[in-house]
């Protein structure tokens, strides 16, 4: 009797195992699907900056709108700079690029700031206009680059820059920038 008692207890106890050994399984290959299905699927997010309209971003493309707010915001950043701001231009500007960019484009902006140290010349940007190509990654910002030395404006010039991008899951970086220089004109 009691040998039947301890076989039908290790049977009980075996089926139960089994059963939570499945039921691991089974989740197991629950969460690799949900992992798999949330790494493959295009991510969104919303954004509702400082515009009269809320923007959404996408892992699949960047949006026109997102890609002229950014550039915006970039060109107001990388084109305004004084004696006192150096510090911050650059790291605001190396803290947009992409990794793979931010060496060289480092390098490029710390001449710039080499140069303009100790100096009161001081530039900034009127924005005229802001043409954008999300497909090729780039935009271009049309403006007037303002240049002042002490107190006086000493040059006013219309120029056109051109920003590239790089764009990964949602994330959109900047690979360098400059200004386009037309055939026959000197930078």
């Amino acid at each position: 009797m009691e040998l039947s008692l301890a076989h039908e207890t290790s049977q009980k106890t075996l089926k139960q195992r089994n059963l939570l050994a499945l039921i691991c399984v089974v989740l197991g290959i629950l969460v690799v699907v949900m992992f798999t299905a949330a790494s493959t699927r295009d991510r969104e997010i919303v954004l509702q900056p400082i515009l009269p309209s809320t923007m959404t971003l996408s892992s699949s493309a960047v949006t026109q709108e997102y890609l002229e707010a950014v550039t915006r915001d970039t060109a107001q950043l990388a084109l305004n700079r004084s004696p006192e701001t150096l510090q911050y231009w650059l790291d605001g500007i190396v803290k947009i690029a992409a990794p793979e960019s931010r060496g060289a484009l480092k390098a490029d902006l710390m001449k710039i700031m080499q140069e303009q140290q100790g100096s009161q010349v001081t530039q900034f940007v009127t924005i005229d206009w802001i043409k954008t190509d999300p497909e090729g990654l780039t935009s271009q910002v049309g403006g007037v680059l303002h240049t002042i030395v002490g107190s006086r404006d000493v040059r006013r010039e219309h120029k056109i820059f051109e920003f590239h991008w790089k764009y990964t899951g949602v994330s959109l970086r900047l690979k360098g920038f400059g200004v386009v220089v037309k055939e026959g004109e000197d930078k």
